[in-house]
């Protein structure tokens, strides 16, 4: 279960900003996990459950943004919406594709308090 692992990053990416900018808590905290980035989201948000308890995060507000997988066809050059790093270009028919959206694990924004 890499989601405890990417959860534990999270909190010690928190710690360190809340340490830089001497602050107290995190207030909100905005992620972007792609649908193809491999992150299951029950696991996740088991994991987050389970390993924010008495850390700067604690109370924070967590919102997730998840981008949808987009490919670019390497014959065609058409643009695809796509569920799986496999699916062939709806136009001409290729498997090869770049992946272009869909892949982001990250954290977008933290909103940092000082009491």
């Amino acid at each position: 279960m890499h989601e405890l692992s990417i959860v534990m990053s999270i909190v010690d990416l928190a710690n360190q900003e809340v340490q830089k900018a001497d602050a107290t808590h995190v207030e909100t905290i905005e992620l972007e996990i792609g649908t193809l980035s491999g992150v299951e989201m029950e696991a996740l948000d088991f994991a987050w459950q389970s390993s924010i308890s008495g850390t700067v995060l604690e109370n924070a507000e967590r919102i997730v943004h998840r981008p949808e997988g987009m490919a670019k066809c390497s014959q065609c050059n058409h643009t695809f919406a796509t569920e799986s790093y496999f699916d062939p270009c709806p136009h001409c028919g290729e498997f090869y594709n770049e992946i272009i959206r869909g892949k982001e694990l990250r954290v977008k924004t933290l909103t940092l308090v000082s009491d």
